[in-house]
């Protein structure tokens, strides 16, 4: 039906339209209450399921947020607990060195000591005794010497012997002092050893406390991260997000050295398998290229994991340590096998390149290409990449474990962020239906506001005439 057809119901359209505008005014005023009610379910139903799904992803969020806590405490403690191994282990070396030879030091230490006792007492300063006729010659020397000349010639003989004696005397107590004084030089050499060898202790008691004060300072982090303190959660995913993206970065390093390691053997790959062959829309070269590329971080993880540098494989970790030896040969002997193929690949690439200008130099007519006397030095700087590079992809087993570990947290920190937006999301659009249903209300009476005024002045009569007829009956 046209609404042409709708507005031929009388001749006049003006008054058919009218007429169908005051039917459906009936019609939705007479359906304004069930109207009102849909209306109230609908959005009240909308409003409930949503916050239902508020709530859930709220119950995500949580135990997402849990989860990767955990996530990062076990990290945390895994981390320390390597740290914490490798201390003691420092420190159980060090304390062997140092205690091994410490009985040697010992005695070096007694042997001195005994030496500077013994010289010591050698170079006691013992006084020289007087002679025992000097009391002699003092009765002698209270003679008169002027009544006999006998006498006086006596007293000169005995004054130049007293002389004599004390020259001698005094030679000797000299010559004690020479031997003192030798004695106590000797004692030098030994005094500088035990303060050299008291300086050796000292630095191994420094360095032991130094160590035994780190040890401490890990153990209470530990301690902090088994507990799971705000504290030690917070730190440790701060540092799992500077981890991430310096990884990331030295990763981005490294695939840029991948990707010189690429051009190096992708032309001369092309000779030996076959330039004009693929596998599907790729050059076989170029596969083979990167299957020797993956192959060297392969090895190179695997030899890493053999030597206990990253722990991204528990069951290479966990093999004897004669299995976990002969791993790291067998891994060593393949690198080396693949870096000497890589240099020779890039000395094949270099030989190509020179056949190949001078090839293009005879189809244009030209005169054919000298050799170039530094040749070499290219040759050699290519070569020295290609046997280089393999060996230095095998580091990127470090960066590797840091960026897997690290990406796990940072997924599960965007993981709480986004459920906590579309948490967000949908309370706002909860309460947002809560209101569009009273707004849905009032627009569904916005063409009804003809009889809804009726409606109302005939209550406000109603009410006028109600609370008026008490008083009406009221007679005097």
């Amino acid at each position: 039906m046209q609404l042409t057809d709708l507005l031929s119901f009388t001749p006049y359209p003006p008054l058919s339209a009218i007429i169908w505008i005051c039917l459906a005014v009936a019609v939705l005023y007479l359906a304004r209450a069930s109207a009102h009610k849909i209306i109230q379910c609908v959005c009240v139903a909308i409003h409930d399921s949503l916050n239902f799904a508020a709530e859930s992803f709220t119950r995500a969020e949580q135990s997402v947020r849990q989860r990767n806590r955990e996530v990062l405490l076990d990290a945390g403690r895994e981390a320390k607990e390597r740290i914490i191994e490798r201390e003691f282990e420092r420190i159980g070396t060090s304390v062997q060195k140092d205690l091994a030879g410490f009985p040697s030091l010992q005695r070096k230490l007694s042997e001195a000591i005994d030496e500077i006792e013994t010289d010591h007492q050698q170079a006691a300063d013992v006084p020289p005794d007087p002679p025992g006729w000097v009391r002699a010659v003092d009765a002698v020397a209270k003679m008169d010497s002027r009544k006999d000349s006998a006498v006086g010639e006596i007293l000169g003989d005995i004054h130049n012997s007293l002389l004599k004696a004390q020259e001698r005397t005094l030679g000797e107590y000299r010559s004690a002092n020479r031997n003192r004084h030798r004695l106590l030089c000797r004692m030098m050499p030994e005094w500088r050893r035990i303060r050299q060898a008291l300086s050796t202790v000292e630095k191994q008691v420094t360095s032991l406390l130094t160590r035994s004060q780190s040890i401490d300072r890990h153990m209470q982090e530990y301690e902090e991260i088994v507990r799971g303190a705000d504290r030690s959660v917070q730190i440790l995913s701060s540092s799992s997000l500077v981890q991430f993206f310096v990884s990331a970065l030295v990763l981005t390093v490294a695939v840029g050295g991948a990707a010189i390691n690429f051009s190096l053997i992708a032309r001369p790959m092309a000779e030996m398998v076959g330039g004009t062959t693929y596998i599907g829309s790729f050059h076989m070269a170029d596969i083979a290229a990167l299957v020797i590329i993956m192959v060297e971080i392969s090895m190179g993880l695997f030899l890493m994991e053999s030597l206990r540098v990253t722990r991204l494989f528990p069951v290479i970790s966990a093999l004897p340590d004669k299995m976990r030896l002969r791993m790291v040969m067998v891994t060593f002997a393949i690198l080396l096998m693949l870096a000497s193929v890589e240099a020779g690949l890039a000395y094949m690439r270099e030989i190509l390149l020179q056949d190949e200008l001078a090839t293009t130099s005879l189809l244009r007519g030209g005169a054919p290409v000298a050799a170039n006397p530094y040749l070499w030095i290219t040759t050699a700087a290519q070569m020295g990449m290609g046997f280089t590079l393999p060996f230095a992809l095998i580091f990127v087993a470090i960066p590797l474990e840091t960026f897997v570990h690290s990406l796990r947290t940072l997924l599960g920190l965007l993981g709480v962020g986004l459920l906590r937006v579309g948490s967000f999301l949908l309370n706002l659009l909860s309460n947002l239906f809560v209101h569009l249903g009273t707004a849905l209300e009032r627009i569904y009476d916005v063409p009804l506001f003809v009889p809804l005024w009726i409606e109302t002045k005939m209550e406000k009569a109603s009410e006028a005439g109600t609370s008026d007829k008490p008083y009406a009956e009221v007679k005097p």
